[in-house]
């Protein structure tokens, strides 16, 4: 038990050293928002943020990923950029999709997760969430990540993501066997399906996306077109998310 909350506090500390001074964006609720257009994916822009951190790889978490293993993935997301970062037919649904960038050991990720699940959830909501894992620190982010995956083939992810989000924790087997079985999942199809194919291919696609994209980083956004790296208020996502209604932001994905 003791040893247990000593990695707890070592990961926490080693998340905050790296997250120390990292993207933050001020409240842009009133302000212009300024945006630049991106070279690839064509047709994408974005929105110009604040200072980052340096120093720190981003990219630790993909280590795993060999030379190989991310071709094949950019090559299959760059076969259908929108299919691979919003999924469903977009045509099935008039709300804008928000594919969000996320990381468990990111403390920002927990606010911008609390933020954009509760727009999400209203009755009246143009937007569509879609999540992403973007596990970036290390072997305990990318086995919570692999968990939730796996979560989401019983129909738990947003129950194991809230969890996750909402606690500190290392992502030992007993932790996992305890969480599972406080959310009413099958511990053992859990475990066969984090070291199954399907999963690991949603992980290397979604690392894709984020190398094609330019992101290095979480949280990070892209709201039908408009790319936004860290942290932003609900103000700024609905802002966003009307000009790309007004602006037609389908048309972008026929094209991509």
């Amino acid at each position: 038990m003791i040893e247990g909350r000593r990695n707890t506090l070592a990961v926490l500390a080693t998340v905050a050293a790296a997250y120390a001074g990292f993207w933050y964006f001020p409240e842009l609720g009133s302000t212009e928002l300024n945006f630049e257009a991106v070279q690839y994916p064509r047709g994408f822009r974005r929105l110009s943020a604040s200072e980052s951190s340096s120093g720190f790889d981003l990219f630790i978490g993909m280590n795993a990923m060999g030379p190989d293993s991310l071709a094949d993935a950019e090559a299959r997301v760059r076969a259908d950029i929108c299919g691979a970062l919003y999924g469903d037919d977009l045509s099935a649904t008039q709300r804008v999709p928000v594919a969000f960038f996320t990381e468990y050991y990111c403390p920002y990720c927990r606010v911008q997760t609390r933020t954009l699940a509760a727009l999400d959830a209203r009755p009246d909501s143009n937007l569509r969430a879609i999540w992403h894992e973007l596990p970036l620190l290390g072997q305990s982010s990318e086995v919570a990540a692999k968990a939730a995956l796996a979560a989401k083939r019983q129909g738990a992810y947003v129950a194991f993501h809230e969890r996750l989000m909402k606690s500190s924790f290392v992502a030992t087997p007993e932790y996992l066997q305890a969480l599972a079985r406080d959310i009413g999942v099958d511990h053992q199809r859990l475990i066969t399906d984090m070291r199954s194919a399907p999963v690991t291919e949603e992980l290397e696609n979604s690392a894709a996306l984020a190398r094609v994209f330019g992101i290095f980083g979480t949280p990070a956004l892209i709201i039908g077109r408009t790319i936004i790296q860290g942290q932003i208020d609900e103000k700024t996502i609905l802002r966003v998310a009307e000009m790309e209604i007004e602006e037609d932001w389908t048309s972008q994905c026929q094209t991509a």
